[in-house]
């Protein structure tokens, strides 16, 4: 598979001028981005995601490793002709309306005038704000000035775009559109890296995450894979009370609330033999249901297991 970024034992140590005090940011970071998914680059504050973005940008440099961003070493000025990045909180011009912002940007690839002209009025078609291109950006809300971020990202047509935060403080439906967005962006065939907190979103539209702590990848891998399994949820009547009390000894939950049916939660590994307990004591199975963790519950158990 073509891999849009290469990373090989990629490490950033930070020093103090006033002290002989060194910070580890990024500790020895393998890690390949294959070209035309959404990757979700996860991770409490601090755990070195905006150190790593900044490194694969060229803007930083590493202290050891190395890292190649669409077949070119970090940083080179070829590469990120072809690159994006929107950062967290993006900084505009607010004098300028939407249209003139993005000739602005256009401009710096080159374009002239009026293809500048032309291409703005596309981008702003295409992230929602082709009735509010003339207003300036001073009146636009946050969640307008997000799509404007998302339009001068776009405005090179890159083949990678990396995302920091693109969702953060929007209102529900800009929420919506923005993360439509993304996904329209992966059917174009772009690559986006995506750095958010929202794991609600990171879920739905990612193709693979990671979760960084302390400058360290401790869990990667496909969206599904990774939250797939945990446990299973059996429903089942005609329990009598010996059966309850052996799943009780096995089940994470038994619900009771139902006179005419229990809802037992056990762990995968135990659900079989919950099953046979039913079965043996003439109990009836009414489903048994494999339930899937959400990507919080395994950020959390990642991030904390670390702590201990």
């Amino acid at each position: 598979m073509a891999e849009a970024i290469e990373i090989r034992d990629l490490t950033k140590v930070y020093s103090s001028f006033l002290s002989k005090e060194k910070v580890l940011a990024v500790d020895s970071l393998s890690l390949n981005i294959h070209k035309g998914e959404i990757f979700g680059f996860l991770g409490p504050n601090g755990a070195g995601k905006t150190t790593t973005i900044k490194m694969l940008l060229g803007l930083i440099f590493p202290t050891s490793g190395e890292a190649t961003v669409l077949g070119k070493p970090a940083g080179d000025i070829d590469m990120k002709r072809r690159i994006s990045y929107l950062p967290e909180s993006p900084y505009f011009y607010e004098y300028m309306s939407g249209v003139e912002a993005l000739q602005f940007y256009a401009g710096l690839f080159g374009m002239g005038r009026k293809p500048a002209r032309k291409k703005a009025k596309e981008l702003l078609e295409q992230v929602g704000l082709g009735n509010s291109g003339n207003k300036s950006l001073r009146e636009y809300s946050k969640g307008m000035l997000q799509r404007i971020g998302i339009a001068q990202a776009l405005v090179n047509d890159p083949e990678l775009l990396f995302l920091d935060e693109p969702t953060s403080g929007l209102d529900p439906i800009a929420h919506m559109d923005i993360r439509d967005l993304i996904v329209q962006l992966r059917q174009q065939g772009k690559t986006v890296f995506l750095s958010s907190h929202q794991l609600t979103d990171v879920e739905m539209v990612c193709d693979r995450v990671s979760i960084m702590v302390d400058g360290k990848i401790l869990k990667m891998g496909g969206v599904e894979d990774l939250l797939k399994g945990g446990a299973t949820e059996i429903v089942a009547r005609k329990v009598g009370k010996p059966a309850l009390e052996k799943l009780k000894a096995i089940a994470s939950r038994v619900d009771e609330s139902d006179e005419n049916r229990i809802v037992c939660l056990t762990p995968d590994n135990a659900s079989q033999k919950a099953v046979c307990i039913v079965m043996e004591n003439q109990g009836e199975i009414i489903s048994v249901t494999p339930q899937r963790k959400t990507l919080e519950e395994l950020f959390i158990r990642t991030v904390r297991g670390a702590d201990k």
